[in-house]
């Protein structure tokens, strides 16, 4: 079944988050961004204006946490497989990573399709962030080749093997894994643009500029005057220029997801969100740019 979206104002449609859950999963990898999520606005002094549209797919109609909470899926992985180009965002948790890793579960299928999708389809803009350990799904697929990421810091040796194994396994470049950050974000994007217009990369030396606001597709300018890409050239980034956020542990994902928060709405909204949530926004690590 198709989710209804639950607020709309002009052009600023609700961005479609999709939270794919697994059982045993961490509840915090789970609740903390969709707090984030759910409390932005577009406007906010509109609680009608929601910036984000949450749909939760799971292989069960309940799937029980680490912690004993049971959560309600919305829509089965059949269905989410189905439905996949409707999405922006997949969020990808930890928790019991390994059993779905060595019975090969979803969402390990999911997240190989959705990074298929962007390939395919290059002018949309996509994210993929996992919290915790779901990096280490990622990994499996063979996603973070070539990318810098993290983990929690006591899964870092082995999710370096895991990396280590899909490089070998692919024949693709190493995984850079950063320990200590709160999240790392790969393929930094920019609002399309004509192919003569500078190139995607945002550097030391962009300092100072406006970051872009871009999202779905990145068609939608909305007044900025910042750096823009082309379609081939964010074809030409890796996975088709799929962002790819991994977060540290648990209580990470808030920062990644504030982090999301201000690239695809704005900067103002993600503060106003920490400022709401009582939290100090840790920032992490933006390859090959700048944190805004």
């Amino acid at each position: 079944m198709a989710a209804n979206k639950s607020s709309a104002v002009a052009d600023q449609e609700p961005i479609d988050v999709l939270f794919a859950l697994h059982p045993k999963f961490d509840m915090l990898d789970f609740a903390g961004p969709l707090e984030v999520v759910t409390s932005a606005l577009f406007n906010p002094k509109d609680a009608s204006t929601k910036a984000f549209e949450v749909t939760v797919v799971a292989a069960e109609p309940q799937v029980l946490s680490t912690q004993g909470v049971v959560v309600s899926s919305q829509i089965t992985f059949k269905e989410a497989h189905e439905r996949l180009e409707d999405f922006d965002v997949l969020v990808i948790v930890g928790g019991n990573v390994k059993d779905v890793i060595s019975q090969e579960l979803e969402p390990l299928g999911l997240i190989n399709d959705f990074a298929e999708l962007q390939k395919r389809d290059p002018a949309r803009e996509r994210t993929v962030l996992s919290v915790c350990t779901g990096s280490h799904l990622l990994a499996k697929e063979g996603i973070l080749a070539g990318l810098s990421a993290t983990t929690h810091p006591d899964y870092l040796t082995e999710f370096e093997k895991l990396c280590s194994e899909a490089a070998t396994r692919n024949m693709t470049e190493r995984t850079d894994v950063i320990e200590d950050a709160r999240y790392v974000v790969n393929n930094l994007r920019f609002d399309l643009g004509d192919e003569d217009d500078n190139p995607y990369i945002r550097r030391k030396s962009d300092a100072g500029r406006r970051p872009s606001n871009a999202r779905k597709g990145s068609m939608s300018l909305r007044g900025s005057n910042s750096r823009r890409e082309s379609i081939a050239r964010r074809a030409a980034m890796r996975l088709g220029g799929l962002r790819v956020i991994t977060a540290g542990g648990v209580s990470a994902g808030v920062d990644a997801a504030l982090y999301l928060v201000s690239v695809m709405v704005d900067e103002e909204c993600a503060k106003n969100v920490a400022s709401y949530m009582q939290w100090t926004w840790n920032k992490g690590v933006v390859v090959d740019g700048l944190d805004i």
